[in-house]
């Protein structure tokens, strides 16, 4: 998936490459989710001609209806019989949209060969607000449900995206020709803390509105923690920041890094200071304005990424953290080029690179393994989702974390040539996290003694944060940026 055109790609525990909105999913409601969680229209369609191949259909002209209709439900029936008791089934796009018809259908079919009880529609739309006359516009609503009920679909819910409240007389317009009743008009205004949002709709009734339908007993939830949690980013005073700088090659789209944001923000929420993330072009640092560049912020993190472009701009921005000691936090790529960078600068190896760069090179630091030698380079050599990882004693990685073993997500294809491992450790480049065999490198960094905070993993931390329950590597970097 292109970053410029998806955003990130977020990576689930049992290696599933999916849309950023699953990120946002986890974040909220604390489930780690599955490849079962993301359906595209291209894994509909393999499935179907796979099938098709395999004389599944007998014979039969495969059709959208109903073929692909009846694998996106199956996508959706696959919960049954499970441990889970509601599935929530987005559909992206734009009703009406020639791509999102058949997902339409199907779900109209959902609704028709279940128990009315059984199936709820929530349809999410805008409510615009035109200033040169002061109010808030219904039409383009109004016409959204007319369209969806041409379809079959007679919405339950209407979710209202506003810049404003709703005032009671748009409710009531809405109710009365959109068909739905007046309470489940809900109000989804832009709040103040992306976090609010979850109160925020339970206030307007959300809930209680969806088990009123679905015949779910509806008990008063406990939202305390959320609620204190939601005070405490309140609080946080606004006069004192913490500036970090995203050094990255996709910095065009905001959400290519979306996962490492909201962490650093979590993070923040943990230190109870602002945190302010800006994104820093690779591509334009060099040796001659590196601190012109960073001299201005109190961290620097530098994230994950494919292909050549930039890197000698992150290996220099690596450079100028190591030495001017700014507290440092290197993701996947960015710890391979932490290693890169220790390798030309510290162990004077001036040709050191990835072989994923310069297959040439006398000193690949990192490395294809030889198991995965043979196999296309492009496919099949990923390591995705989550593995073990073990810390060594003494080491910071230990002391942020806690405890001696952690699970983390991956998605990369090349690892730290052990080969340098010796050389690296004896000249203070310290491998503080292994695979459990000792063979992979998971993690490196520099003893505290000789820098506040210089920390690099192989995976990505930033896919397990949580707002109440914060990556400890992001919590450490802000923390070191505070001291």
């Amino acid at each position: 998936m292109n970053p410029y055109e998806h955003g990130e790609v977020f990576v689930t525990d049992d290696g599933a490459e999916t849309d950023l909105d699953l990120g946002h999913y986890e974040r909220f409601i604390d489930e780690n989710l599955t490849h079962n969680s993301s359906v595209t229209m291209g894994k509909v369609y393999s499935s179907v001609i796979e099938k098709e191949r395999k004389g599944e259909y007998l014979g039969k002209t495969v059709q959208v209806i109903p073929h692909i209709t009846n694998e996106i439900k199956e996508r959706i029936y696959g919960f049954e019989n499970t441990d889970t008791d509601i599935v929530i089934t987005e559909v992206g796009g734009t009703v009406g949209d020639i791509e999102g018809l058949s997902i339409i259908e199907a779900i109209r079919q959902v609704g028709l060969e279940k128990n009315p009880e059984d199936v709820l529609y929530i349809h999410v739309t805008l409510l615009p607000y035109i200033f040169g006359s002061n109010e808030i516009k219904s039409k383009p609503t109004q016409h959204s449900v007319k369209e969806l009920q041409s379809l079959g679909i007679k919405p339950d819910i209407l979710v209202c995206r506003t810049e404003n409240d709703i005032p009671d007389s748009v409710r009531e317009k809405l109710s009365l020709f959109c068909n739905v009743r007046k309470t489940s008009v809900i109000q989804n205004k832009t709040a103040d803390c992306l976090y609010a949002v979850p109160l925020m709709l339970e206030e307007e009734g959300l809930a209680r509105e969806v088990c009123n339908h679905l015949k779910l007993d509806n008990y008063i939830p406990d939202n305390s923690k959320w609620i204190e949690m939601v005070e405490n980013i309140r609080n946080i005073d606004k006069e004192k920041e913490i500036k970090i700088a995203i050094v990255g090659k996709y910095i065009k789209l905001e959400d290519s890094y979306i996962s490492v944001i909201e962490s650093l923000y979590h993070a923040g929420f943990a230190n109870k200071v602002k945190v302010k993330v800006d994104l820093v072009d690779t591509e334009k640092i060099n040796k001659e304005n590196s601190k012109e560049i960073l001299s201005k912020y109190d961290g620097i993190v530098v994230p994950g990424g494919f292909g050549n472009r930039g890197i000698e701009g992150k290996i220099e921005t690596i450079k100028y953290a190591r030495e001017n000691k700014i507290p440092f936090l290197g993701i996947c790529l960015g710890m391979q080029m932490a290693v890169v960078e220790f390798a030309r600068n510290v162990l004077g190896l001036k040709d050191a690179n990835s072989a994923e760069f310069d297959g040439k090179t006398k000193n690949p630091v990192i490395h294809i393994m030889e198991e995965q030698k043979g196999i296309d380079k492009k496919g099949g050599t990923m390591r995705l989702g989550a593995y073990p990882c073990i810390l060594k004693e003494e080491s910071l990685a230990k002391k942020i974390y806690g405890k001696k073993e952690i699970s983390e997500r991956h998605r990369h294809r090349y690892e730290f040539n052990n080969e340098y491992r010796e050389i690296m450790e004896q000249e203070g480049l310290k491998i503080s996290g292994t695979s459990p065999d000792g063979m992979l490198v998971e993690m490196v960094e520099i003893s505290h003694k000789k820098h506040p905070y210089f920390i690099a993993s192989q995976f990505h931390p930033e896919l397990k944060s949580r707002p109440n329950r914060p990556a400890p590597l992001f919590v450490g970097l802000i923390k070191a940026c505070l001291k």
